[in-house]
């Protein structure tokens, strides 16, 4: 037999089992990590007192300005994000909330996952290295560079190894600087020939490089609409898709001929 039920009384028993949801939401894990600006490094210099880029085999040139790689940092992949954390993130312009397996491979230890970024580091090293000595037709010159950079993994670097290279070998290729004296950061992946491919937190990563005094971010093209979307004032985006073309704009820019494309 059922008994009806006042309208307060239904309301107020039906609220129950969804404030214990929410209850128990606000405090269970969710599949996400929060990420923020991370560091910056410039490959053109030192980092942990270590030069980023050495070079062998070949005359190096001094260089000005710099040419700073950019990262974001996320909370480990064994760390509870609740639903606070998510709520506080989604409001934040400084924070974003992003799926756990975008940042990291689903399934994995975190010492697999630090090995797998580490790999990643390596292969992006390799391509890095090959791309930039093919855009100078110089990879049978015996040349050896070495790349080191301490904790951090993942291959959205590549572009900015590539670009360190060129400029302490060849500059802008007429005895100038490929940076003109700027800080210039920027991210990308880089293929062996010379693609340059999206990576992941471009907005967050934008706020790291004007904090860290850059005036020009390079970003790969398809990835305008995300940098624009929280992008510092006075940092201008320079969309790239190549090595080679990254190289133009930059010397573009720095003699102030040519034509510098823009998001």
């Amino acid at each position: 037999m059922l008994s009806r039920l006042s309208r307060p009384k239904a309301l107020t028993v039906c609220a129950l089992p969804l404030v214990a949801l929410l209850a128990t939401a606000a405090f269970a894990p969710l599949p996400f990590s929060v990420a923020q600006p991370g560091m910056t490094a410039n490959v053109l210099g030192e980092n942990k007192g270590n030069p980023v880029i050495t070079i062998t085999g070949a005359p190096v040139r001094a260089t000005s300005g710099q040419l700073r790689m950019t990262t974001i940092e996320a909370t480990n992949p064994d760390t509870d994000v609740s639903l606070s954390d998510v709520v506080d993130g989604w409001f934040r312009t400084d924070q974003a909330i992003m799926p756990r397996d975008s940042v990291y491979p689903s399934g994995e230890s975190t010492k697999e996952i630090e090995r797998h970024n580490t790999e990643q580091m390596r292969q992006s090293q390799d391509a890095a290295t090959e791309a930039a000595l093919k855009y100078l037709d110089r990879g049978d010159d015996g040349i050896e560079v070495t790349l080191k950079l301490s904790d951090v993994g993942g291959p959205s670097a590549g572009l900015l190894f590539s670009l360190g290279i060129v400029d302490k070998l060849d500059g802008d290729g007429s005895g100038g600087d490929l940076t003109g004296g700027r800080t210039i950061a920027g991210t990308g992946t880089i293929e062996a020939d010379g693609t340059v491919g999206a990576v992941g937190g471009v907005a967050l990563k934008t706020q790291a490089a004007r904090r860290d005094g850059a005036t020009v971010f390079l970003v790969p093209k398809a990835e305008c609409a995300d940098a624009k979307s929280e992008l510092p004032k006075g940092l201008r985006l320079i969309p790239v898709t190549t090595l080679k073309g990254t190289v133009s704009a930059l010397t573009a820019l720095e003699k102030g001929k040519g034509s510098v494309p823009s998001c």
